[in-house]
């Protein structure tokens, strides 16, 4: 199952929406969809809900190829306690960190003030820059 974007049951299918994206995104960044594009978040734009870019796989794209700029991509409208593979920021993890919005689309440890978005629930270490690892979508809140 480490080639899927959505963790959960397949009896629970989350909800989607399609739209073109507006760069050469991996499947796994968080972005924020517009009303005609989806759009990498970077932490600093998110006022919009967040979703997860999932993988076409009813076009046979797996989770390591990138949408081509303007191809119709399909996110995940996520909601708390459901389980997503998505890219994280280099550093080190623990089961549980607070996770927020970095750069890229890549979720980041969150420190005081930053609005949590997940935890991290993935192989304790070291991780890549870009790397997928499991999260629970949080329902947001701020770091104290």
């Amino acid at each position: 199952m480490a080639n899927v974007i959505y963790r959960g049951p397949v009896s629970d299918q989350p909800q989607t929406i399609t739209l073109p994206v507006a760069g050469a995104y991996l499947p796994g960044v968080l972005v924020i969809a517009s009303a005609t594009t989806l759009t990498v978040a970077t932490g600093a734009d998110n006022e919009g809900a967040l979703h997860v870019l999932g993988n076409a796989e009813f076009l046979g794209q797996d989770v390591a190829t990138a949408y081509a700029s303007g191809d119709t991509g399909v996110a995940y409208e996520p909601k708390p306690n459901e389980t997503y593979q998505v890219r994280l920021a280099t550093a080190t993890y623990a089961k549980g960190d607070l996770l927020t919005v970095g750069a890229s689309g890549y979720l980041v440890a969150a420190t005081t003030g930053d609005v949590v978005y997940a935890r991290f629930e993935g192989t304790p270490g070291a991780i890549s820059a870009g790397a997928l690892a499991d999260v629970k979508i949080a329902n947001s809140f701020v770091a104290a």
